[in-house]
């Protein structure tokens, strides 16, 4: 029969000592109520005895509920963000975070914005991935005045109107992308470069400062006409065993948000010689494309850290308010090649 986790299992599951995990269980000593759910928590998830006991310490903390709106449900990185969201949750501090958690059934910008509008009354502060539109706007806007804050995810949205950004500084991360591929293509040629849509300021961004580095760094480096893939991975397969066939001097290809999937098939398929890519996520997919070669860089979003660092500012905002300036916060990408595996 399987040992039951201990003290030290417990104390390691929520990421405190020992000792102060003794004092929430036995309480010999005041402890913050953020430990004390963290604590909790992590006997939830481990299956520790104690869950119980500390039920009742972690119901005295006020309930704050977190909407929080995602697109593309299917893909890898959208799972791994879900499952970040919740166990970010579950450790909230200071409170007794619930997940209001919806995937968008589109990128239509009236989708989006109808989305948003659900969320209405269902939560007390909103985060979001969307496409930045007058749609999406006016959708914040009246979130806004009936005193919800919203703040934009991974790609900004509604400047000036909602709550605040959180995520890469994604101009940065286009030049990172540009530099690994003027590294690699010394010699003259094509790059390609592909975005979800030409709506999503994220991947605006990106590609300007992919091209912006190429322009000033690597001029020996022709970047083509912008492809849409609608981050769908068969949209990018076929564009790519495309580009193979009409530019025999490719020399890289830059997806800067989904459907990376696509262009780690067609490489696989073809195997040009020299031909650099660079994504935008580390899943099954692109690990794997790492270690086989097709996959040169990997510009990834730390997403444990993001959804840390949201859940806090989110818990402030609902607490204290939104200053007029609103909140802009970069996390620094994880960067990801074969050797670092």
């Amino acid at each position: 029969m399987a040992r039951r986790p201990g003290m030290a299992e417990l104390a390691q599951a929520a990421g405190v000592s020992v000792a102060t995990v003794d004092r929430v269980l036995n309480g010999r000593e005041q402890v913050k109520p953020d430990t004390v759910a963290r604590v909790h928590e992590a006997a939830l998830r481990i299956g520790h005895p104690a869950a119980r006991r500390i039920a009742p310490l972690a119901a005295d903390l006020p309930e704050l509920r977190f909407g929080v709106v995602l697109h593309k449900q299917g893909q890898d990185f959208y799972k791994a963000f879900a499952e970040a969201l919740h166990r970010a949750v579950a450790a909230a501090p200071g409170v007794r975070g619930k997940l209001v958690l919806e995937f968008s059934a589109s990128q239509s910008p009236s989708d989006m914005a109808g989305l948003l509008r659900s969320m209405a009354g269902r939560c007390d502060v909103l985060a979001a991935t969307a496409v930045n539109h007058p749609e999406v706007t006016a959708a914040v806007e009246e979130l806004k005045a009936q005193g919800l804050a919203v703040f934009s995810l991974l790609s900004d949205f509604a400047q000036g109107v909602r709550a605040g950004y959180v995520g890469l500084n994604n101009l940065k991360v286009g030049r990172t992308a540009g530099w690994l591929i003027g590294m690699a293509g010394r010699t003259p040629g094509k790059v390609a470069v592909f975005v979800g849509g030409h709506r999503w300021h994220g991947h605006e961004l990106r590609e300007a400062g992919f091209r912006s580095y190429l322009r000033e760094c690597a001029p020996q480096l022709a970047v083509l006409d912008t492809v849409v893939n609608l981050e769908t991975r068969q949209l990018t397969y076929e564009a790519t065993l495309g580009l193979l066939a009409r530019q025999p001097d490719l020399r890289g290809i830059y997806v800067a948000g989904g459907g990376m999937e696509g262009a780690i098939a067609a490489l696989r398929e073809a195997r040009p010689a020299g031909v650099a890519l660079v994504v935008s996520a580390l899943t099954p997919d692109s690990r794997a494309g790492l270690a086989e070669g097709v996959v040169t860089l990997v510009t990834d979003t730390p997403l444990d850290t993001l959804c840390r660092d949201l859940l806090a500012i989110m818990v402030a905002a609902a607490r204290d308010g939104v200053g007029p300036n609103g909140i802009q916060h970069f996390l620094p990408p994880d960067i990801h090649v074969a050797e670092s595996l």
